[in-house]
């Protein structure tokens, strides 16, 4: 992985098989996210009281929050199998009709990016979420025939990153939603806490709070760049995960104090320093930082204007007074005004 994608939330290939080992087995163990964990406890302790499967469940919110291990667990749990797939995945219906009719009764299916699945598959999974049955036809035109098929029933757990993506009949269909939110700096420090104890390594709390800092509220970037740390630890110093220590390591992998890369960084070096802080289209932003649109767009702006150092206005984008202090220079007054343009006065006013 490259020095710009340990601050991506999106998980890479090779990263699954480390991350199934410091994923947490039970609720108790999962660490953020205080309420969405304590209506999930209720559920599912209700479920087991009666002896049934618990409602479907639908999971939205940014990537690596955590949105996989909360299925899993519910798995766990209710001590049922888990069966794994995602909305690409589920091209035509047929697809859907061969892993809902092969589930176990009670088994969780857990399905991953729902809002990217094919829509005759999307309508064939109401009658399945509603009444444990799908509608399987045979034959096309007016000889077509359709032969209803009993499914065990399940539970669905779908997760989302764009909950405005899903059709409302799918999403009133499911009995329990909940969003994910981003982590605050304290409960980073308890992911990193638990991680480190998992991999071996020896962390100060200096050491944690400073990694923290940088991960954007996400657990997968703060356990991503522990690894990191680590590494440089074990080569270059004493192996103990230090304050210094973790600020040396970051220092190489070009990611600052408040968790910005390269990309980041030189969207706001352009906009600052070429645009004397905008307003400045998409186009020749991205022109001038020698990326694509798309690529600014959707990789660097979401978290620069999260973090309040961008900001989108119908003029075109605008660094904060954030944006100038970061980078170390005075503010330019003003300029988040910039996109409001004066009326001139009427003659004879």
């Amino acid at each position: 992985m490259d020095a710009e994608g340990l601050v991506s939330p999106v998980a890479e290939p090779q990263e699954r098989a480390f991350e199934a080992g410091l994923r947490p087995g039970t609720l108790a163990e999962f660490v953020g996210q205080q309420k969405v964990r304590e209506q999930l406890t209720i559920m599912l302790e209700g479920a087991r009281a009666r002896e049934s499967p618990p409602d479907h469940v639908l999971l939205s919110g940014p990537p690596g929050l955590g949105k996989t291990s909360l299925a899993m667990i519910i798995s766990r749990e209710m001590a049922v199998p888990l069966r794994m797939t995602s909305g690409p995945a589920v091209e035509r219906a047929g697809d859907l009709v061969a892993i809902l009719t092969a589930l176990a009764p009670g088994e969780v299916l857990f399905l991953d990016e729902i809002h990217r699945i094919a829509r005759p598959a999307e309508e064939l999974l109401y009658a399945a979420m509603e009444d444990f049955r799908v509608d399987v036809v045979l034959g096309k035109g007016p000889g077509a025939t359709a032969i209803p098929l009993d499914i065990a029933p399940f539970t669905l757990v779908g997760a989302t990153t764009r909950s405005g993506l899903l059709t409302g009949p799918l999403r009133d269909r499911f009995g329990f939603t909940a969003h994910m939110d981003f982590y605050d700096t304290g409960e980073l420090i308890d992911v990193l806490v638990r991680s480190a104890g998992l991999l071996g390594v020896r962390l100060t709390g200096d050491g944690a709070a400073e990694v923290a800092g940088r991960s954007r509220g996400t657990p997968r970037i703060a356990n991503r760049l522990l690894r990191r740390v680590r590494d440089y630890a074990e080569v270059r110093a004493d192996g103990v995960v230090t304050r210094e220590v973790a600020q040396a390591a970051l220092r190489i992998y070009d990611v600052d104090t408040l968790g910005l890369d390269r990309l980041d960084r030189a969207v706001l070096e352009a906009l600052v320093r070429r645009f004397n802080g905008g307003p400045v289209g998409l186009a020749t932003l991205a022109v001038a930082v020698g990326e694509e649109p798309d690529t600014v767009e959707e990789v660097a702006e979401p978290f620069l204007v999260r973090a309040g150092l961008l900001a989108r206005t119908p003029r075109g984008r605008i660094a904060t007074p954030a944006a100038f202090t970061h980078l170390g220079l005075d503010p330019v007054e003003g300029i988040l005004g910039r996109s409001q343009v004066p009326i001139p006065p009427v003659d004879g006013d």
